[in-house]
């Protein structure tokens, strides 16, 4: 702790001009950390009113997060906009990671939020990852800036290049506990942890809460519709198993959340919702529109009337089982009543011992201790291997009948992609391969 608060210390006090130099000079240097994840206690129950109403054929339809109503804070009326943009004391433009959290506050994908988080607020999701309320929320969504003539009070108007995104009317000001907060939402104050550096030096000094207007949605390579246009779209009398992905989806994925249709929590004619986050994530993931264009192909070439495809301007932490619960609560606000969790879901290495920071079922085990909280119930996912003799099987299977398993490390397939090598189709799609090489 007394590490990353010396890194934030030293970036409150260099010069504007030399922030970025100094805190990745103090990234390199601090390698030592403090490591421990416990599944959070709550401060409060939650109340009846924040309850989640769910109908007894669990309905994709269901109340959203909080049990109120969907939030959609976006204008409509143009000469409202006008009106409203001729208001704001202040213009700044908005980072990646924040037009994707100002977006799901304003089209209700972080429902109940109408707001980036005050200090009570903040202070109480990451101590006890629940709002002031009781309702669970997974992790603090926040303003951060270093400008030290933003006030409290004043309206500023946040924009994507010339396109005005939405107008925040800031309510408090406020320095963070920045080390505290990496410890109880990464379960490390590590910086070598991605979500750690990334709140150590990319973060500014200050967080601001304040009531968010939308005006209008970024525009991206991507269609990132809303909570409320893609639930139109769904049946309201069949179970939504929502799969969360960040890579391209291979054989492997694709058996996985087909599959997840047959599992026994999931209602007959349930549907999956492929739902990627296209947005920033870790330095060495591939691109979100090169990502977009597998997804693209694929989803042509597989033509499934039982998988839906949908796009999420989200922000990755890679904060493990904390980040398993937020995805959890903005797939409920989309309409999905399951969510599929993998091995070490969101999870993330060391990127100086290369060691995991979460066990292998650390988000599986706190999805299934919040799911009646929550409304969303997880479907754990089988662990496939391709044999031979059967094609995908579970593992067990293949051990038990002592089949000829077939392996292809990551790493190895960069290489063959890279190569140009042949790329075998027990592993990936050739569609999805010929994106990827396309776009090397």
């Amino acid at each position: 702790l007394l590490l990353v608060s010396l890194a934030i210390a030293v970036h409150r006090f260099v010069s504007h001009k030399s922030v970025l130099i100094m805190k990745f000079a103090v990234a390199t240097l601090l390698v030592a950390s403090a490591t421990a994840f416990t599944a959070p206690s709550f401060r409060q129950q939650t109340s009846s009113a924040f309850a989640p109403r769910v109908t007894e054929l669990q309905a994709a339809k269901q109340a959203p997060h909080g049990g109120g109503e969907l939030v959609d804070l976006i204008v409509k009326d143009d000469s409202e906009k006008t009106s409203l943009i001729e208001s704001v004391d202040m213009e700044m433009q908005a980072n990646p990671r924040q037009l994707c959290d100002v977006e799901l506050i304003m089209n209700g994908g972080f429902t109940p939020l109408t707001g980036f988080m005050d200090e009570k607020t903040y202070s109480s999701v990451v101590e006890s990852m629940a709002l002031e309320d009781g309702t669970v929320f997974g992790l603090p969504v926040v303003f951060d800036t270093d400008d030290e003539d933003l006030k409290p009070g004043m309206k500023v108007l946040l924009k994507d290049g010339d396109r005005a995104i939405a107008i925040v009317e800031f309510t408090d000001k406020y320095v963070p506990d920045k080390p505290l907060e990496c410890l109880k939402c990464y379960g490390t104050s590590a910086i070598e942890h991605p979500g750690a550096l990334m709140v150590a030096t990319e973060r500014g000094k200050y967080y601001m809460g304040g009531k968010v207007t939308g005006l209008n949605l970024p525009i991206r390579d991507f269609p990132c519709r809303t909570p409320s246009e893609v639930r139109s779209e769904l049946p309201d009398d069949k179970d939504v198993v929502a799969f969360q992905c960040r890579n391209p989806v291979h054989r492997a994925h694709y058996e996985l959340f087909t599959r997840a249709l047959d599992d026994p929590r999931v209602g007959d004619g349930g549907i999956v919702l492929v739902h990627p986050t296209c947005g920033p994530t870790q330095a060495d993931d591939i691109p979100g529109d090169v990502r977009y264009k597998t997804y693209e192909v694929l989803k042509e070439e597989t033509a499934n009337p039982r998988v839906r495809w949908e796009y999420l301007p989200y922000s990755m932490h890679m904060a493990g089982p904390r980040e398993a619960i937020q995805h959890m609560i903005i797939r409920k606000n989309f309409g999905c009543t399951h969510f599929i969790i993998g091995r070490d879901m969101a999870g993330s290495k060391s990127s100086v011992t290369g060691e995991d920071f979460y066990g292998a079922y650390d988000a599986q085990d706190i999805a299934n201790e919040n799911t009646d909280k929550l409304g969303v119930k997880p479907v754990p996912t089988l662990n496939l291997v391709f044999t031979d003799e059967e094609g995908y099987v579970t593992a067990d299977y293949a051990k038990e009948k002592d089949l000829h398993i077939q392996k292809l490390s990551g790493t190895k397939f960069r290489q063959m992609l890279r190569g140009g090598e042949d790329i075998p189709e027990w592993f990936a799609f050739k569609s999805v391969v010929k994106v990827l090489r396309d776009n090397m």
